[in-house]
């Protein structure tokens, strides 16, 4: 009965090293096209860099739950059309930050430096960013969740949360004015980064 228990769980060992490889996956793809829309970048314009990324973000990211953890425990409040706008609004900001800030190329590249499984089941994926002109690189870590893998959250010099800091700017909005607030702020904040 034991040889028959341990031949029934020894299948499931290698399931953390599979999810970590998966999660990595997902990053280096998401950093190949990132260095292609960089190298693009004067030839596309903004626009063109939004376009191209849009498709891209929204197969690496899971921004629905992303707008989920940035409103935190107030989005269980909002009503199913106030969450569809800002999930959608969410969804084209976080494209257009990434578009207006990768916006040209000088040799940068990305290397992964390590993965890790959290008590949970998340993995984060360690990367650097590394620049040209001897800056420092800059540290990047991804959490992913869910199978398959979708990154939730960055962790910017790898202790910052881009989602926490998301959080207290819309605690702030939410109070100034629900989901609706937080929606026209960030759909005002979509058009400034696209130029219009």
């Amino acid at each position: 009965m034991i040889a028959r228990r341990i031949l029934l769980l020894t299948p499931l060992a290698p399931l953390p090293a599979l999810a970590q490889s998966a999660a990595t996956e997902v990053v280096e793809r998401f950093h190949a096209a990132l260095l292609g829309v960089m190298r693009d970048a004067q030839r596309l314009g903004v626009r063109g860099r939004f376009d191209r990324l849009g498709p891209v973000m929204s197969q690496a990211f899971d921004l629905a739950a992303m707008t989920r953890i940035a409103v935190g425990p107030p989005w269980t409040g909002f009503s199913p059309a106030d969450q569809a706008a800002l999930t959608e609004a969410f969804t084209r900001w976080s494209i257009a930050t990434y578009a207006a800030r990768f916006d040209g190329f000088s040799g940068e590249s990305f290397a992964t430096t390590g993965t890790q499984t959290q008590p949970n089941g998340d993995t984060l994926v360690r990367t650097t960013l590394n620049r040209t002109g001897g800056q420092e690189p800059v540290l990047l870590s991804y959490l992913l969740r869910g199978n398959p893998p979708r990154i939730v959250d960055i962790y910017l010099t790898g202790t910052i949360s881009e989602l926490a800091s998301r959080r207290a700017e819309f605690t702030t909005l939410i109070r100034e004015g629900g989901a609706e607030r937080v929606t026209r702020e960030l759909q005002a904040r979509t058009a400034r980064l696209l130029g219009g």
